[in-house]
């Protein structure tokens, strides 16, 4: 068997292919291209699997291109959708483009002299020169409607299932332009094979009909499953539906990392084969000591660094890591005080926060600190009583009456961060 299929395989990433296709990757170094959608200004972690591929595709020495989807951006993919999108003006379309192809240049390896240097096409490029009369008689003649019909992204749109709101014209063309996207890299960019998730592979076999019609070509079809959780809800969404962005200024680091470390044990076992690159005997190896001490959550700690890494480097890692220590105790007065104020609000989200006037704050009695000037605590008598039983601390550190805050306690400038006993938090802002 080919590596590259082998080692999607192992990982749970291989879904299908035609036949032939792991003959033609071994025969020669391949070409092969994903397509990613221009929705928005960044991808999301949705995208990683795909990234992913293009990833280990380029590490078995092969070419990878990716495509972004300027011309098909304009349209929607109706795949895996039960209604239509709302379309985007082509000014902000352009944005988004340019955005996607600036963050998936630091996935794969452009530079250098090596054959299989991966490559960044967009195709409105050859989508904008084409007119509709000539796509209708040059493509749209070699596939019949009812070989795009029969497609189950078109039938399931079509057949009035509940909450299906059937499909545009401008919807059903979209298989016929992105088969046209491979007919174009099969003549002009010596592409071979497309690969996609799962429920792409309608659109791709619609990509090598038309090539196999058109160019008297061959050309391979290979996918990978669509990613749930284990327990079978969607992948990549917080519980209030957001999305995690790969764009630091969209998802911090911070968020990023806790979504991994978060994850269960069993998702843990399936997403370090799916979203890392280490080999195989390495991740047995941790699967089998995460199962002996599950407590310790090795699994999930490898998991987030590797991931966090790949994506915001090694020192948004390490500041990530930082914060989370910080949020379960492993931490100093420093560590805290070090942090700036967007990362410290989100370690302490949801937490109570009043403003108080700087001359309220520093230097003043703690007790009348802890009571009227912030409400905090009820009175005075509460505040002094806490105290003595040593179940205050001021940016998590133990204090006791004789406690002054200064200019130095206090976080990115502006904030104290008060506690009393293990979980009720409340957060000063200086002003």
């Amino acid at each position: 068997m080919n590596s590259f299929i082998e080692e999607l395989k192992w990982r749970g990433l291989f879904a299908d292919m035609m036949p032939g296709t792991d003959e033609q990757l071994d025969k020669e170094m391949t070409t092969a291209y994903i397509g990613f959608d221009p929705t928005a200004d960044s991808l999301h972690i949705g995208s990683l699997i795909q990234i992913k591929i293009l990833a280990h595709f380029q590490q078995h020495g092969h070419k990878p291109i990716a495509l972004v989807g300027g011309a098909t951006g304009m349209i929607g993919d109706p795949s895996g959708k039960s209604a239509e999108r709302n379309l985007l003006d082509e000014e902000t379309l352009l944005h988004y483009v340019e955005c996607l192809k600036n963050q998936l240049s630091r996935f794969l390896n452009f530079e250098g002299n090596e054959t299989n240097n991966a490559e960044l096409v967009n195709n409105y490029d050859w989508m904008k020169k084409i007119s509709f009369l000539d796509f209708a008689k040059n493509v749209g003649k070699n596939i019949t409607v009812n070989y795009m019909m029969a497609k189950d992204s078109v039938k399931k749109r079509l057949s009035g299932e509940a909450g299906v709101d059937g499909m545009s014209f401008t919807e059903f063309t979209y298989q016929l332009i992105q088969g046209y996207d491979f007919l174009h890299l099969y003549q002009n960019n010596g592409v071979k094979l497309q690969m996609g998730g799962s429920d792409q592979w309608g659109n791709i076999t619609t990509g090598t009909e038309l090539i196999r019609r058109k160019a008297q070509g061959e050309a391979f079809a290979l996918t990978v499953p669509l990613i749930t959780k284990a327990d079978g809800s969607k992948f990549g969404k917080s519980e209030s539906g957001e999305n995690y962005w790969l764009d630091k200024k969209k998802t911090s680091p911070y968020k990023f990392y806790q979504f991994w470390l978060n994850a269960t044990d069993s998702d843990a076992e399936r997403f370090i084969k799916f979203y890392t690159f280490l080999p195989k005997e390495e991740i047995d190896s941790l699967i089998e000591d995460h199962q002996t001490a599950p407590h310790e959550r090795k699994l999930q700690k490898r998991l987030a660094e590797e991931v966090t890494v790949w994506v915001h480097g090694r020192e948004e890692y390490e500041r990530a890591l930082k914060a989370s220590e910080i949020l379960f105790g492993k931490s100093t007065a420093e560590d805290l005080v070090s942090l700036d104020e967007e990362i410290f609000l989100e370690i302490f989200d949801g937490v109570p926060q009043k403003e108080v006037a700087k001359n309220d704050v520093l230097g003043i009695n703690i007790v009348d600190l802890l009571s009227e000037k912030s409400g905090f605590l009820k009175s005075k008598s509460e505040a002094t009583r806490e105290l003595k039983g040593n179940s205050i601390s001021v940016n998590k550190e133990k204090i006791n009456e004789v406690y002054t805050a200064n200019e130095n306690d206090l976080i990115d400038g502006k904030f104290l961060l008060l506690q009393k006993g293990k979980k009720s938090y409340f957060i000063v802002k200086v002003i």
